[in-house]
């Protein structure tokens, strides 16, 4: 009798090496199609990902979750770039054999999949960008955020639920709902981000963030469908850089969820994954 199919909560932490760095990965899904690489959010790790997504997408296509290099279970140095890093999500997918693939990229992670996208075209087929923005774009002012991302400690449910989500009661709930998705996983957890992981990426973010020319021209590089998703509110990283991305990336649409932060796509989990199955098929 064969084993059960791995899921979000069961798949087991897999590595592989390239260019001296060795990445972990989780790797589960359907067998065919074109897979789907997840990057992660500003010092997040496999463990953060919401099940009720990762475990849609995999119903119709490989689904791989990825430590960047440094990151949780990853060895090697967090780079200080985002381009930097999608190098490295290019060293993870040929150390895979992968030489075609779909990237979904959430918040920072959407800054480095717009980078793979442009560093590395052949690679990638189709894009997700969810709660991100461009180069140069348009940077949150709550004074909140910055103690909650920045210090050792990581965030409470309280504040995870302030971060990704509305104040509304029915975002609140989908928080709660979240937060309790996202702690199903028992065995084979990742690490935690060191200081020196979150000093790298707060370095990447700030070269990111620097004002640019306004004209965001390097987004009209980015030939690949790409689907820009956001919620209507989002206070880390404000949802008016979710319109300039539609308005400048050639081939892009935009998705909004009323409501919502940072985190809609969680908020929204079963109407994300069909909408995201239907555009990366």
């Amino acid at each position: 009798m064969a084993a059960p199919a791995a899921t979000h909560n069961s798949a087991p932490n897999q590595f592989v090496e390239a260019d001296g760095v060795r990445y972990a990965y989780r790797q589960f899904g359907a067998q065919t199609g074109v897979p789907v690489i997840l990057l992660q959010h500003f010092r997040g790790n496999m463990d953060y990902w919401d099940p009720a997504l990762t475990d849609g997408l995999a119903q119709q296509r490989p689904v791989y979750l990825f430590d960047n290099a440094g990151v949780g279970l990853s060895s090697g140095e967090t780079p200080d770039s985002f381009e930097a890093m999608a190098d490295h999500v290019a060293a993870f997918a040929r150390a895979r054999g992968l030489t075609k693939v779909d990237v979904l990229g959430f918040s920072i992670g959407g800054m480095v999949a717009q980078e793979v996208a442009l560093r590395h075209p052949q690679l990638v087929r189709r894009l997700i960008l969810a709660g991100t923005s461009p180069r140069g774009g348009v940077s949150g002012h709550d004074p909140r955020v910055p103690g909650i991302a920045l210090r050792e400690s990581i965030a409470t449910q309280e504040e995870t639920a302030y971060l990704f989500f509305d104040p509304a009661p029915a975002s609140q709930q989908a928080a709660r709902e979240f937060w309790e998705r996202r702690h199903q996983r028992t065995e084979g957890l990742d690490k935690l981000s060191s200081m020196k992981v979150i000093a790298a990426q707060g370095a990447a973010l700030g070269k990111w963030s620097a004002p640019g020319d306004g004209t965001f021209s390097q987004l009209s590089q980015i030939t690949q469908p790409t689907l820009v998703v956001n919620g209507s509110k989002d206070v880390m990283v404000p949802t008016e850089n979710s319109y300039t991305l539609q308005q400048h990336i050639p081939n892009a649409k935009l998705l909004i969820y009323p409501g919502s932060g940072h985190g809609s796509l969680f908020q929204y989990a079963n109407d994300f994954v069909q909408q995201a199955n239907t555009f990366l098929n």
